[in-house]
């Protein structure tokens, strides 16, 4: 009777501890960008929203941005799902194509899972500053961000269609936001910041009334001559007064780029089917994520646009969004010119 007893109490805690290992959430991570930008906020939400519904405890990682999170995706573990500017993505397509190795290696096996916002971004400068249109930053000091942001790429890039140069390498830096924003107010080394952020951009959102005393948003002017090359590869964008109540008294014009919510080419059967259940999670709490979310979600669509070329979507992905529906958009190939490979990670 005594082993009997046993038993039963030794198969009852092995089926708690199956049952209970059965049920416990799949460890992933996003890498997203600066714990100040948007991207980190969309990240939070996938993970708040959208992964407890797959079985996922998802980890939220900030970065360097999007250069920096195409090499996490590639090669940190863990690591499944990435937030990725367009102008960078296809600024390695490009260089794989062109025979660079390191950037075959990175990109080769990276989809596409759904296109998420378009990025606007805000051009800082001070408020005595005589600045006042993109136009006019030529002689500027330039900070873009941190080595391997998409600020940094786009600044560059940006930079060199308006003025077909690049930026002098006296009046360049790679500081953070925080610490550009700290040096443009105080010992002026700096003349403009570029931060790279969907609107409203926590870092410009959650400045103080009195800050319109110190800097302002730089606009821009496309009817000017040096409007007509960015804007084959950039879109523009309105930046609402409403997004920055504390700062601005009327919208105004900027550039944007397509954020993409991107993974591998994940070919386990497991990782594939976790992703797939994300990827139905992220369909089945989309209209959590527009209602509660940060605002972009609500400029975000599902539907699959046609990509440009040397990009692919995530099949298993793709048969969750087309389940769900929506009608496809047609989206503009991005254009990139020559720009600093620095930037991208692929020369030291």
């Amino acid at each position: 009777m005594f082993t009997i007893r046993i038993s039963v109490l030794v198969g009852a805690l092995l089926s708690f501890t199956f049952a209970h290992e059965s049920a416990a959430a799949v460890e992933y991570k996003i890498v997203t960008a600066d714990q100040k930008g948007t991207y980190y906020a969309i990240g939070q939400d996938l993970a708040k929203y959208v992964a407890p519904d797959a079985g996922i405890e998802l980890e939220v990682l900030p970065t360097d941005g999007s250069a920096a999170n195409i090499k996490h995706l590639r090669y940190d573990p863990g690591v499944k799902l990435a937030i990725v500017q367009a102008d960078v993505y296809q600024a390695f397509v490009e260089r794989a194509a062109a025979g660079n190795r390191e950037a075959a290696a990175m990109i080769g096996a990276l989809r596409v899972i759904l296109p998420l916002y378009n990025t606007e971004i805000h051009f800082v400068a001070r408020a005595s500053s005589p600045m006042n249109y993109l136009h006019e930053i030529r002689d500027a000091k330039i900070n873009g961000g941190l080595v391997g942001s998409g600020a940094a790429f786009i600044t560059h890039t940006l930079y060199r269609m308006m003025f077909g140069k690049p930026i002098p390498e006296a009046n360049d830096s790679f500081l953070s936001n925080a610490d550009a924003l700290v040096k443009l107010i105080s010992d002026e080394s700096v003349d403009v910041v570029v931060v790279a952020a969907g609107q409203p951009a926590p870092l410009i959102s959650n400045m103080r009334p009195e800050a319109q005393r110190f800097v302002k948003l730089l606009k821009f002017d496309t009817a000017h001559p040096t409007a007509k090359l960015p804007l084959t590869v950039y879109s523009q964008s309105v930046i609402k007064a409403e997004s920055y109540p504390k700062l601005l008294k009327e919208n105004f014009t900027t550039v944007a780029v397509g954020a993409y919510l991107v993974t591998y080419n994940f070919s386990q059967s497991d990782t594939a089917s976790n992703l797939a259940r994300f990827t139905r999670a992220l369909c089945n709490n989309f209209p959590t994520l527009q209602a509660k979310g940060h605002p972009k979600w609500r400029e975000v669509s599902l539907s699959l646009p046609k990509l440009p070329s040397g990009w692919t979507y995530y099949s298993p992905a793709v048969r969750q969004i087309r389940a769900c529906g929506g009608p496809e958009k047609p989206r503009t190939r991005a254009k990139i010119c020559s720009a600093e490979e620095r930037i991208l990670g692929l020369c030291d």
